[in-house]
């Protein structure tokens, strides 16, 4: 199993606006081949700290989805984000190969 981390930093205030939008995501990657689970993560002392994770069957099926039109379109969609302050964060990506459980 694969998982992948992205982590920003969102202002305090804004991070109820960020969680619903990912609540209410369109779920296209959950249809991706090897795709396993979502995960939203809100850091229990800095409320404005989202970590997105994602788990993928392997790093093989991780590298096909990052490399498809439907990842392109996703993330073409954030840029057009009408809250220009959080369209322009750039998360801190992290990806790992699990090793154990």
């Amino acid at each position: 199993m694969y998982t992948v981390f992205s982590t920003f930093d969102v202002p305090p205030e804004k991070a109820n606006e960020v969680i619903d939008i990912y609540r209410n995501r369109s779920r296209i990657v959950d249809e991706a081949p090897g795709f396993v689970d979502f995960y939203l993560l809100q850091n229990d002392k800095n409320s404005g700290e989202i970590t997105v994770q994602l788990f993928f069957e392997s790093k093989e099926s991780y590298l096909e989805w990052v490399r498809g039109e439907d990842f392109k379109k996703i993330h073409d969609l954030e840029k057009k984000y009408p809250d220009q302050e959080l369209a322009q964060i750039v998360p801190k990506v992290g990806q790992f190969k699990v090793v154990a459980r």
